[in-house]
């Protein structure tokens, strides 16, 4: 990426006021509501969407998610599956830019969800400053130079095919809202290649689901324990599969009476066996009502036989290719330097403050980082701190300072947990975010951030208290 430019200093670190044009990556939720934060704030902003609608991954396509070269197709869309449900009550998972309508239930399906963000989108004129069907290529600093260069490319369909127009755009800060639900993590289980080689239409990521339709009267095995995994349970279960978890266990896993009755825990698959009676190892299409041939052999010596299908459901890898070098996939995570950004774990951010800026250089901010959270509600704090900090009412603290919390954070964190998770402390981390951002903002004679009201506040008391109920101590 080339040096990072010197910010101009004060007393309590990088002051970064001298920012006028942001692009922001990616128009989901994230992307949306840090748009329409740091309109309101003053900022000339372009959001690049690799698609052509806001929404995320609340947008749905019926056709199974693909990864065709880009520009063949409009580039990827992230969708989501037919019966997506919002697993957080809507009192608790919404913005600060818009109420849900009156009446809405606690838990809506993606319809209403995507009418909601593209609500959002539309009074906030949104839509207005969002480049569709473009893809970011690429985003550095080169050396010697104060602003971010973003090169992208957007595709358009001609009266012969199609065009890709190339762009090299400059911008004083950039946002990455582009969240983590792009790339499937597939575990590295011996014998799964194999077994999605030979049977490719039975071996599907729930990146991939749509519908259960698919699924009905088989037996399925799905490997995870997360939302997405509980959800193929239940519709799929509802049609009359028979499913069988397997999952390692953690205190992120969802507990049993979220899963529809009859479901088997098992414990995770040791390997995947193609029986020797086999045919060839070519890819083949097994015919209705034959189950796959071979068995899963399980971390105990079970062994599962009889598989119809198999979901993988253990969620995504955290990536952002177009930041080059600060993404360093081959590199421990227990190797990080004060630099990089993603190393071998996909998963963790490495060199945040509070999860949103880039410590060695904050006019590069992440909003979305945060997992097991109120989502909507927290990503548009954090988007409103961005927008604060950005516009030099609040200041970060002195580099220094910020790699000591980090390092400190890490130094807290176990193998096993998730460094980005706030399961059930969000609230302690937004009183003390606006403890920070509002001491400077007062100070500054500006308007300090009203944070999350009280009717949040009690919602997520009571979410909290379920949330430890409902998932593995």
């Amino acid at each position: 990426m080339g040096s990072l430019a010197n910010d101009s200093k004060t007393e309590n670190g990088p002051l970064l006021g001298n920012i006028k044009d942001v692009a922001v990556i990616g128009a989901g939720i994230s992307g949306v509501v840090s748009t329409a934060h740091l309109l309101r704030a003053g900022f000339n902003v372009t959001a690049f969407e690799r698609t052509g609608v806001v929404g995320g991954v609340w947008d749905y396509e019926p056709q199974a998610d693909r990864a065709p070269p880009f520009p063949n197709v409009i580039p990827p869309v992230p969708n989501c599956y037919a019966g997506l449900k919002n697993n957080i009550p809507t009192p608790v998972m919404r913005s600060s830019l818009l109420r849900w309508p009156e009446g809405s239930e606690d838990f809506v399906d993606q319809k209403v969800v995507n009418t909601y963000i593209n609500d959002i989108a539309r009074l906030h004129n949104v839509n207005d400053h969002v480049q569709f069907h473009t893809r970011v290529e690429s985003v550095s600093k080169p050396e010697g130079d104060r602003k971010w260069t973003v090169k992208t490319s957007t595709f358009s369909r001609t009266d012969s095919g199609h065009a890709l127009t190339k762009k090299s755009w400059k911008f004083d800060a950039v946002v990455v809202a582009s969240g983590h639900y792009h790339t499937p993590f597939v575990p590295d289980i011996p014998g799964l290649a194999a077994w999605k080689q030979r049977f490719p239409d039975r071996i599907t990521h729930s990146k991939q689901y749509r519908t259960p339709a698919p699924f009905a009267n088989q037996t399925v095995l799905i490997i995870g324990a997360g939302v997405s995994a509980v959800d193929i349970a239940n519709e799929t279960a509802a049609l009359g599969a028979k499913i069988v978890q397997s999952r390692r266990v953690s205190k992120y896993d969802v507990l049993g009476p979220r899963l529809p009755e009859g479901v088997t825990r098992v414990p995770l698959v040791a390997k995947f066996v193609i029986d020797d009676n086999a045919e060839d190892d070519k890819a083949q299409t097994l015919k209705s009502g034959d189950s796959i041939p071979g068995k899963a052999i399980l971390e105990d010596g079970q062994v599962i036989e009889g598989i119809d299908r198999v979901v993988i459901a253990t969620g995504y890898i955290t990536t952002y290719p177009f930041l080059g070098d600060l993404e360093q996939p081959l590199l421990p995570w227990q190797d990080a330097d004060d630099k990089v950004l993603i190393t071998s774990d996909g998963y963790i951010t490495h060199n945040l403050h509070k999860d949103i800026f880039y410590i060695p250089d904050p006019s590069l901010a992440f909003i979305g980082v945060s997992h097991y959270v109120s989502t909507f509600s927290l990503f548009d704090f954090q988007a409103q701190v961005a927008a604060k900090v950005f516009a030099g009412h609040a200041k970060l603290p002195p580099k220094l300072a910020m790699k000591q919390e980090h390092k400190e954070r890490k130094a807290r964190f176990q193998p096993d947990d998730k460094f980005h998770s706030m399961f059930a402390i969000e609230d302690t981390y937004i009183e003390e975010v606006l403890n920070w951002v509002n001491g400077d903002v007062t100070k500054a004679g500006k308007e300090p951030l009203p944070g999350l009201d009280e009717e949040w506040h009690n919602g997520y008391k009571l979410l909290k208290e379920k949330l430890k109920s409902s998932r593995n101590p």
